[in-house]
């Protein structure tokens, strides 16, 4: 391109239509125009970076690499600048730029950024707003970046969780039809012995037992039980396959003997065939409503986590029912490395003035690096109290602590501990700026096996 194309080429963008022309003249005579064809890469994430690129024609997208994917996180089209800016921070590419239409290019070196500050007011104004705005684009785009990350790690462990309880139902429900069956034909069995009033209420005794609550017992306790009511089923020649549905009733060898006593022989192996899968029965209904109950506490605690039904929305917010749901969805994570979280809450808690689901993004945030900052059978406490007219929560872990070199970064933006793919760096800048917005202030101390993160919220009034 001649060197009154590349001006025009420049006049012609938005962003440049307040620059003198002579100011563009002077960038023309120092820069240089380059073509790519669609695919190629010209530069790539972490590599220094040390010149200003103005895309003339074309589109590029910038994409990061995390854990061995690439995102998609900024798209330029004619006008867009990328590369290093006056005043600009920036010493490395954040991301690999690919060509995705045939695209032209004007480059200056960063060296000529002394002069072009000295010689072209008007243009370096518009390259600093430039900057701005392009800083706070990405920051935009790496904060929803890390948000999607921390609700795919979040709605994994959901999933697992919710998993559980669900396959138990479903399983149990399934039994309980057979379970059923069988209660209605040794029902029917009974029925035809032909027993009196005094011998079937002798019967009705047993039964009842069945429908108390289960006394809890080790596995040791639950075997020799079930090894006793074996033995005592073969003594009165009924099959012991029925053992183990009475073993995991409240139902005692006694009441077992005092039933045997009052009927007669021929009677007594369906007494004990229609109590034994009466009471299994029972015990089938008690796992399905443990195991509903189960998903519905956990249904529960993602609407309390996200506050799905009332986003955007400033109100009173429990902090103690914020933190109790927020490490509901953290439990799966912290089972699996046998992490131990104790929560407590004052009773007298005051609640907080803001957004609920950034409040517990908060809470997440400081969890799970704590959860992450741990070794197995590790330790993480949370506790909530009120101070005079703020809330404090704490949350301490017993981990190695942060390395005193890195303490003053560890609020920066993109600053990471963890490995590549793992963090974005910016779960603490996150972190800070809600607590700020809501009045607040984040602060930690840190030595090996003590870790504290502290966090302050006024009451509301």
């Amino acid at each position: 391109m001649s060197a009154d194309s590349i001006i025009d080429s420049l006049a012609a963008l938005p962003l440049f239509q307040s620059v003198p022309r002579t100011e563009l003249e002077w960038l023309a005579e120092r820069g240089e125009v380059r073509t790519y064809e669609v695919g190629a890469i010209p530069s790539r994430g972490g590599e220094p970076i040390d010149e200003m690129i103005v895309l003339l024609a074309g589109h590029v997208g910038l994409y990061a690499e995390a854990g061995g994917n690439r995102r998609k996180i900024l798209d330029f089209g004619a006008g867009g600048i990328g590369g290093m800016l006056p005043y600009s921070r920036f010493q490395k590419a954040p991301g690999s730029s690919i060509v995705e239409e045939e695209a032209t290019m004007f480059a200056l070196h960063q060296r000529y950024f002394p002069l072009l500050i000295r010689e072209c007011p008007a243009l370096t104004t518009v390259l600093v707003h430039r900057m701005v705005d392009r800083a706070r684009e990405y920051r935009a785009t790496q904060l929803n970046d890390d948000r999607l990350q921390s609700l795919s790690r979040l709605a994994s462990g959901f999933a697992h969780e919710l998993n559980n309880p669900a396959s138990a139902a479903a399983r149990t429900a399934h039994s309980l039809v057979g379970l059923l069956d069988e209660e209605e034909r040794a029902a029917r069995e009974l029925a035809g012995a032909g027993l009196s009033r005094d011998q079937l209420a002798a019967v009705d005794v047993i039964r009842h037992e069945c429908g108390r609550s289960v006394q809890a017992r080790t596995a040791l306790e639950a075997a020799d039980r079930e090894d006793d009511i074996a033995e005592w089923l073969s003594r009165h020649d009924i099959d012991v396959a029925v053992a183990e549905n009475l073993a995991k009733s409240d139902v005692t060898i006694a009441a077992l003997d005092r039933v045997a006593g009052a009927l007669p022989s021929t009677a007594l192996g369906m007494a004990v065939r229609w109590v034994a899968s009466g009471c299994a029965a029972r015990a089938a209904l008690q796992e399905i409503e443990a195991a509903t109950a189960r998903i519905h506490d956990l249904v529960r605690a993602v609407k309390g986590f996200t506050f799905m039904d009332r986003e955007g929305v400033a109100e009173h917010v429990d902090i103690a029912r914020g933190l109790a749901d927020t490490l509901a969805m953290l439990e799966a994570k912290a089972r699996a490395k046998s992490v131990t979280v104790r929560f407590e809450a004052a009773a007298d808690l005051p609640r907080v003035d803001g957004y609920g689901s950034e409040i517990n993004q908060v809470w997440e945030k400081l969890a799970d690096n704590a959860i992450d900052a741990v070794g197995d059978r590790g330790t993480v406490t949370v506790t909530a109290t009120a101070r005079g007219d703020s809330i404090l929560v704490r949350i301490a872990d017993d981990g190695p602590g942060i390395p005193e070199e890195i303490r003053s970064r560890i609020f920066d933006p993109f600053f990471t501990t963890k490995p590549v793919g793992q963090g974005t760096g910016l779960g603490l800048d996150m972190a800070r700026r809600i607590v700020h917005l809501h009045g607040g202030d984040i602060d930690f101390t840190s030595q090996p096996g003590h870790t504290v993160f502290r966090v302050r919220m006024p009451a509301a009034r």
